[in-house]
């Protein structure tokens, strides 16, 4: 792949010790995840930490103590050339419809009326018909030339030297605001503190191209939805080597009730989908985390086929498998074969890379320069977690 910036990522690891409030069960202190600052990160090594559990937010990445923290949030990804199935588990029958939706469908009903009553020749039926639509299709019926509203979906990297992702940054960062305080009742200061996470820092992953990459390139990207000329949701997505990562969806607190959350996760599997027949091994959609302790995170599970990645031997597992495990205790490890282990767990610390002084080197070799006391704990915790393979990639940096 050629790379926009360094060929290196570099990070400092802070280890997860402490137990912070869980924003799902509200537990003061039951959240403890290990956490690292990414400084610079590559996707191939992105790829290859969320596949060990990890999870970026900005340049923050983290990866939940899963034996330990009291909500624990499994990695779920869908193989997006796969026909997918909404179950339609854990949808809210009372939560009302969005006047405006209403609205359209009722014209829509009363203009297929009229042609009937004029005798205008209808579309005369087609064996096919009864066949289930494709996600493509799906999504093209919903948009009709005739609507009353235009939708636009456009794609734009955040990169702050690109005139689309400029020319909307004021008003991407005013919806923000609008959906973290109407949403999730923060104050305008914490939702200055995260827009700079979100919107200003998602950079730290490389923008990176290939040449059996797909034709947007790899890197972090914003998928705007338009609606009538301005922008009313925002979807913020990775695109990785091996998968599209849902990274976090905001959007205005007036069209709550048109399930936006779910149609922009169609929309990226749709997204997917096109970007696989670019890059044939692009062809995952990962929606972030599952957690089947609480209710209102277990929609993921709606995607079908979905795999749980099991916290201790690093497989996927159809998750169909594994909510049985999930029901009678909220921690477990997914694989059904005891004796399997993790293939990348670390086996030599001194072939771990570092940052030391400006200068890359091997752990062994740090370690005989260094001064003081010994690191070497703390090291090999960090490089067990992300495994043998990033841990000879990834520079750890080290004062």
């Amino acid at each position: 792949m050629a790379s926009t910036g360094s060929s290196y990522s570099i990070v400092e690891y802070f280890g997860g010790d402490d137990g912070y409030r869980c924003g799902y069960c509200k537990n003061e202190k039951g959240n403890f995840s290990h956490g690292m600052w990414s400084h610079a990160m590559t996707v191939q090594d992105y790829q290859d930490l969320i596949d060990r559990g990890w999870r970026r937010s900005g340049k923050y990445v983290y990866k939940p103590v899963m034996n330990k923290t009291c909500c624990p949030q499994y990695t779920i990804s869908s193989l997006s050339v796969s026909f997918f199935v909404i179950t339609g588990e854990g949808a809210d029958p009372k939560k009302p419809q969005c006047r405006k939706a209403k609205d359209l469908r009722k014209e829509r009903r009363q203009q297929k009326e009229q042609r009937r009553q004029d005798g205008e020749a209808l579309t005369s039926p087609n064996p096919a018909s009864n066949q289930p639509k494709n996600l493509e299709e799906f999504i093209a019926d919903s948009l009709p030339d005739d609507a009353l509203h235009r939708l636009e979906v456009r794609l734009v990297p955040v990169n702050f030297e690109d005139p689309d992702f400029m020319a909307s940054y004021e008003e991407s960062v005013a919806l923000y605001a609008r959906y973290q305080m109407s949403v999730h009742g923060d104050t305008p200061c914490e939702c200055d503190e995260k827009q700079i996470c979100f919107l200003s820092l998602s950079p730290s992953l490389q923008a990176e191209t290939s040449p059996d990459g797909p034709e947007v390139g790899y890197g972090s990207f914003h998928q705007q939805y338009w609606l009538d000329g301005r922008i009313v949701a925002v979807g913020v997505i990775d695109i990785l080597p091996n998968c599209v990562s849902s990274v976090y969806l905001y959007y205005h607190p007036d069209f709550a009730s048109l399930s936006l959350g779910s149609y922009s996760a169609l929309r990226e599997i749709a997204f997917t989908r096109q970007l696989q027949k670019q890059s044939p091994k692009l062809c995952y959609y990962y929606l972030g985390f599952y957690i089947h302790s609480c209710p209102k995170m277990r929609y993921k599970g709606q995607y079908r086929p979905s795999d749980l990645l099991c916290p201790e031997t690093y497989m996927w597992m159809p998750i169909e498998k594994c909510i049985p495990r999930l029901e009678t205790s909220t921690y477990a490890r997914l694989s059904e074969d005891p004796q399997a282990g993790d293939a990348n767990a670390l086996k030599d610390l001194s072939r771990a890379l570092v940052l030391h002084r400006r200068t890359v080197m091997p752990y062994a070799a740090y370690a005989r320069k260094r001064k003081g006391s010994s690191d070497e704990k703390e090291v090999e915790h960090y490089a067990s977690l992300v495994g043998q393979t990033c841990a000879e990639r990834i520079l750890l940096y080290r004062a």
